[in-house]
């Protein structure tokens, strides 16, 4: 009885341990969704999460450094999601789909005309207020007439931003992109360090 019994229960460990592949061979896992997010008049969505996205980088163009009439006198912090930098990296290109969100920082509480301070580690800039938010995003159909990418503004202006954007004209931005960086994919990648040299840290 104990030898029916044994062959039995080690019987049906095989065909229970032989269904397995077979089974999980069959689950899907959701592809990712495009993050991009228009209404049915183009407008764009808010990107959301965006801060917890890879960081590139974070150019200055202060005020001080443009006789006070710099164009954009902020922090441009600047985000894009890692599995399309992975994509750059390996490809030297943004694939479909690609969103960069540079959100705007004030400077902190300027002490002096040039918009710096004072600090125990000396005197420069520091980020102040979030004060206003970019977007680009790459979509080669959509935005064909500003070379694959469309650009949108939420508002330059303190939080909170504007949930939805038009697409801006030309002039205001992507005729500066097509001008100066149509060959590094609409993309000001020589101010980015992993852009620029790429990721040497594996």
């Amino acid at each position: 009885m104990r030898k029916v019994l044994l062959v039995v229960i080690l019987g049906l460990g095989v065909v229970v341990a032989s269904a397995l592949p077979r089974y999980s061979g069959q689950v899907v896992t959701a592809s990712p969704q495009a993050t991009a997010v228009f209404d049915a008049d183009g407008k764009l969505k808010l990107p959301v999460g965006y801060r917890h996205w890879t960081f590139v980088g974070a150019p200055l163009t202060p005020n001080g450094l443009n006789n006070g009439k710099a164009n954009f006198p902020e922090y441009h912090h600047v985000y894009v999601e890692e599995k399309n930098l992975d994509v750059y990296l390996k490809t030297g290109s943004f694939p479909e789909g690609t969103i960069f969100v540079k959100e705007l920082t004030r400077v902190l509480n300027p002490a002096f005309p040039d918009g710096s301070r004072n600090e125990p580690s000396g005197r420069r800039y520091f980020n102040g207020a979030y004060n206003g938010l970019d977007v680009t995003v790459k979509d080669s159909r959509r935005f064909a007439a500003t070379n694959g990418w469309g650009f949108f503004n939420f508002g330059h202006h303190a939080l909170p931003y504007s949930p939805w954007a038009k697409e801006a004209s030309a002039a205001e931005c992507a005729s500066c992109h097509t001008a100066f960086v149509a060959k590094t994919d609409m993309t000001w990648v020589q101010f980015y360090p992993i852009l620029r040299d790429g990721d040497r840290t594996n």
